[in-house]
């Protein structure tokens, strides 16, 4: 029966092994904690019960990651996506008025709308369009970000009003730790020990929780709550508001968030083909989309894929066990969600910053002595992380990359959805400046 699961789950040719993978799965699990204590803090905001969006978000992310693990095979992890929480909160429920109920039921129909172009093949369609070089350039930018976000979390860049960002204080004990963990984790990758990264979460959990430094206090929480968000989505609501226009922003944030997460994740698995290809990719889409229509129905916002399962590709997760132990660690926090607060961001930082500068090894393939490739690839790499969103950037690239070609007469036919890809995003850029 295990003989079975490992040549189901291609162990041989992938070159792993069950104790790498859990120690992957763990891993990813450890970086993407945080978002069973974030999210459920922006979705109360609502007026949804926080000990049932607690139980909602761990549920989807179990339900997520197990379907991404068993269906397609790959390690990638899901949870209820950041800054589409933040929408969903601030700019459809609080400044629009709209009910939490109601907002689900359009979160709900931008997930059905995904199943939908998945069918149709579609979203396929625009991954197919978009030039592989952009793909190298989403992954390095999806690098600098999660790096950025690592150097936020551990207090060395903090806000500024005159630069935006400065320089924080190394003196702080939060600051200091997370650079010694990153020490402690490069010295061990450059040895090679299996496990470098959670080796070194753990150890620096142990000397925050040592001389004070994690500050937590467990709250409610359990499978019970769930009764409180579980299928009080208002489908017909969202429908008789008109909210097409929020349903938009759920579909094309998501589609793009998860097509740039996606194409990371992969290539720095060695998972893509050499024609630039993702294998499996019809179930990657299907998992994506079912999850976001199951998160609904508990009770949370558009659930995506997490840049921080590059996390567990780095402990050496190549297959979808590394999701599975993802996931079924996040069904065990439903009932032990006041816990994960436990491992402190001066823990969780360094891997951060560890993925995010081995991640850049992909900018070599991007041919920076050409104009026409070189520019797109750059809006795209940096844009990324200075406007904290991966579709933002790869919008950018994707515009400047149609219109360079237009302007300089290298307009091809066969790139006609490319164009159309350019308009829709130039298209929501031009609406969000108006709102």
């Amino acid at each position: 029966m295990l003989k079975r699961i490992e040549t189901y789950f291609e162990f041989t040719r992938l070159g792993t092994n069950w104790r790498t993978e859990f120690l992957a799965g763990v891993t990813t699990f450890l970086t993407m904690a945080y978002i069973v204590l974030v999210n459920p803090a922006i979705l109360s905001a609502t007026g949804m019960p926080l000990a049932a969006v607690t139980a909602a978000t761990c549920l989807s992310a179990a339900f997520g990651s197990i379907l991404m693990g068993i269906v397609a095979r790959y390690p990638i992890a899901l949870a209820p996506g950041m800054g589409l929480n933040a929408y969903f909160t601030y700019a459809v429920c609080l400044k629009m008025h709209i009910p939490w109920q109601t907002a689900l039921g359009a979160v709900f129909l931008s997930g059905i709308i995904f199943l939908a172009l998945t069918a149709a093949g579609i979203r396929q369609m625009i991954l197919h369009a978009i030039p592989h070089e952009l793909y190298a350039a989403v992954a390095s930018g999806i690098g600098l970000f999660i790096a950025f976000i690592g150097f936020r979390n551990a207090g060395l860049v903090v806000g500024d009003p005159e630069t935006l960002v400065t320089l924080g204080n190394i003196r702080n004990p939060t600051t200091a730790l997370a650079l010694f963990g990153l020490i402690l984790m490069v010295a061990l990758e450059i040895r090679k020990v299996r496990g470098a990264i959670l080796i070194g979460v753990l150890s620096i959990t142990g000397i925050a929780w040592a001389f004070g430094l994690v500050h937590w206090s467990p709250a409610a929480g359990g499978f019970h709550s769930l009764a409180a968000t579980a299928f009080k989505l208002d489908i017909v609501g969202a429908l008789n508001k008109g909210l097409l226009e929020i349903v938009f922003v759920f579909f094309f944030v998501d589609l793009f968030d998860n097509l740039g997460t996606l194409v990371a994740v992969t290539k720095r698995a060695g998972l893509i083909s050499a024609d630039h290809s993702i294998p499996r990719l019809n179930r990657i889409l299907f998992a994506d989309a079912s999850a976001t229509v199951f998160g609904s129905l508990t009770g949370t916002s558009t659930v995506t894929s997490y840049i921080e399962s590059t996390a567990g590709v780095m402990a050496g997760g190549r297959s979808g066990v590394t999701a599975i132990v993802t996931g079924l660690l996040f069904l065990g926090a439903i009932g032990a969600a006041p816990f994960v607060g436990i491992v402190p961001p001066a823990a969780t930082a360094p891997a951060l910053i560890l993925v995010g500068s081995l991640m850049l090894a992909t900018i070599t393939e991007i041919r920076w002595t050409h104009p026409l490739v070189a520019v797109p690839s750059f809006l795209t790499l940096i844009l990324i992380p200075l406007t904290y969103s991966i579709a933002n950037g790869l919008g950018f690239g994707i515009i400047a990359w149609a219109v360079l070609h237009l302007a300089t007469g290298r307009f091809r036919r066969q790139d006609w959805l490319l164009y159309i890809l350019a308009a829709l995003f130039l298209a929501r850029f031009v609406y969000l400046g108006a709102s």
